[in-house]
């Protein structure tokens, strides 16, 4: 009897610490959803069937589990490659005067990231932090990308951010229709050299440009698109968010469905490989 009480008190141990990492998981991804704007809590996944580690401050919510990229798997040569193309692009850039912007900007805001990269940003063009810093989406509105980010279990490391134009547009206007056309070559470039498994384009000019229409933002996001058979799903700009919070659920929606592919993606080239 004497041995049966004191087993007792470890299972009742073993229980409340379940119990307790269920409720911290709980309250993880309500803190996570209320910072990114989101007033109504949703999990995909039953409780029952998800595993009870005990969850840190910064610990991936439920609703976001990682994505295991397949960047790691990727070869050092490929990595090299990719990196070197992108700096002779980068160095080619530096010396374009095609348009006015190469005379008026501080730095060439040229790309960051992964150089193989599952997934890959498409913005408009710098602003006035990222042209003084010369890396795109620094400021406010890059700050809030960040966190999207992170939301689908990502660092920016593992991603590639870019701009449909390269040079800050004086007093942040919006691009040029001749601008863009003179631009557009360069993203292109390196969008072949990354090789993105999944495209995500943020706001209209970036969306519009590249899939070649006049359909607004509102029309096209919230379903995947293809770019040269990459799928490319569309959302709102992070700069639009910070004017319209309200509107940051639909990119959380958005979001996901980006997370959700690209896991399928890499587990198939996963299963292809084995």
């Amino acid at each position: 009897m004497e041995k049966q009480s004191k087993q007792q008190p470890r299972q009742d141990d073993l229980i409340k610490n379940e119990l307790k990492s269920i409720i911290n998981a709980i309250k993880t991804h309500i803190e996570f959803e209320r910072g990114f704007g989101i007033d109504t809590v949703t999990i995909s996944k039953s409780i029952n069937n998800l595993p009870l580690p005990v969850y840190h401050k910064k610990t991936l919510p439920l609703e976001s589990p990682a994505i295991n990229s397949s960047s790691d798997h990727i070869s050092k040569n490929e990595k090299v490659r990719s990196r070197k193309l992108l700096e002779e692009l980068r160095n080619e850039i530096l010396s374009c005067h095609k348009c006015p912007l190469g005379k008026t900007r501080t730095n060439l805001v040229f790309g960051v990231g992964n150089p193989t990269a599952d997934l890959m940003f498409v913005g408009e063009a710098p602003g006035r932090d990222e042209d003084l810093q010369g890396e795109p989406f620094v400021g406010r509105a890059g700050q809030l990308l960040t966190k999207i980010i992170e939301a689908i279990g990502l660092n920016r490391k593992d991603v590639y951010i870019a701009n449909i134009l390269k040079c800050r547009p004086p007093g942040n206007r919006n691009p040029l229709p001749e601008e863009i056309v003179l631009c557009l070559p360069y993203l292109i470039k390196q969008i072949e050299i990354i090789k993105p498994k999944v495209l995500c384009a943020l706001g209209t000019f970036a969306a519009q440009t590249l899939l070649d229409t006049k359909a607004p933002v509102g029309t096209l996001r919230g379903k995947f698109h293809a770019y040269k058979g990459i799928p490319f799903m569309v959302t709102f700009h992070p700069a639009y968010l910070l004017r319209n919070p309200n509107d940051k659920a639909k990119v959380w929606e958005d979001m996901k469905k980006v997370r959700d592919l690209l896991n399928e993606l890499l587990q198939k080239d996963k299963n292809y490989s084995t």
